[in-house]
């Protein structure tokens, strides 16, 4: 007998259909019961007490409240496809919420959230503001700059109010970011240096370097990192800021062993009586060359 005969008789084209609504059905009902399944999952999400219904922030104390309150809400608020809300207890979005909280309020840090029965809770660090950043390059007369604060990291976090004299320590020049994201554009189109770093790399070893220049009484007041390898450190406000007195360094430097080597320079004469009579004529010490130390006075 002919194969293909056999396979296309009526007895077996009956059984293939027979198996084919067979499957039909069982599926139409699986899917039923995944409906009902689903459903059911999103009826029971949905339970009041299983649903946060309070935010409490604890830890800021600039950032306000209803602020940090509102970026929560807005990470919580609707529904995964259209079935679970967003504030269950065990659906809530917790990384968004960090993330999107660190990124709308550059001041916060060691962000962490949490649930105690029906309360979220926002606990936050705020950034201390260290030093400020004031632009790409030095004002070459006095003038009222926009400045923005700097953690002990060299992190730029929020905009500095104006301050006459001294407050904190300057820094001015090139700025870098961890990641790949540029800078923000803030409203009427200008530019945010928030989230950068001034030093990237390098700034608690240049921080550790200003402080041994104060010890030697060379009264450092402001850090410019140039374009290239160099950058300076102006000594004094006697003057224009960037007719100097500064030191010059290259940001690769050793500044360890550089601070030792000034130190003993200015410890050891003839730079020692230079600095004792001359050093409101002081115009720049130059550093740049291994354990040279290289200056002019007028």
């Amino acid at each position: 007998m002919d194969k293909r005969n056999v396979l296309s008789s009526p007895r077996l084209l009956e059984l293939k259909q027979k198996k084919r609504k067979i499957f039909i059905r069982k599926l139409i009902i699986f899917g039923v019961l995944f409906f009902i399944v689903l459903i059911g999952l999103s009826l029971a999400t949905r339970i009041s007490r299983l649903n946060i219904n309070e935010i409490e922030v604890v830890g800021n104390k600039v950032i306000d409240t209803e602020k940090i309150q509102e970026v929560a809400r807005g990470e919580m608020s609707g529904y995964y496809a259209w079935l679970f809300p967003k504030t269950n207890l065990f659906l809530y979005p917790k990384t968004k919420i960090k993330n999107k909280l660190s990124d709308a309020h550059k001041r916060l840090t060691d962000i962490d959230v949490s649930v105690s029965r029906q309360k979220m809770i926002v606990s936050v660090s705020e950034r201390s503001p260290e030093y400020t950043w004031c632009g790409e390059v030095p004002p070459v007369e006095e003038k009222e700059e926009e400045c923005f604060f700097l953690d002990k990291e060299g992190y730029i976090f929020d905009e500095a109010p104006y301050f006459s004299g001294e407050v904190y320590f300057k820094f001015y020049g090139i700025i870098e970011s961890k990641s790949d994201k540029k800078i923000e554009e803030v409203s009427g189109g200008a530019l945010s240096p928030t989230g950068q770093y001034v030093a990237l790399g390098y700034f608690e070893k240049l921080i550790a370097l200003k402080n041994v220049l104060k010890e030697i009484d060379l009264s450092p007041i402001v850090i410019y990192i140039e374009e290239g390898e160099n950058l300076k450190i102006f000594l004094s406000r006697d003057q224009v800021l960037t007719n100097g007195p500064y030191v010059t360094i290259k940001k690769n430097s050793d500044f360890q062993k550089m601070a030792e080597n000034l130190k003993a320079a200015i410890e050891t004469d003839p730079l020692k009586s230079k600095f004792k009579n001359e050093y409101s004529k002081l115009e720049y010490i130059d550093l740049r060359f291994g354990n040279k130390v290289y200056y002019k006075f007028k």
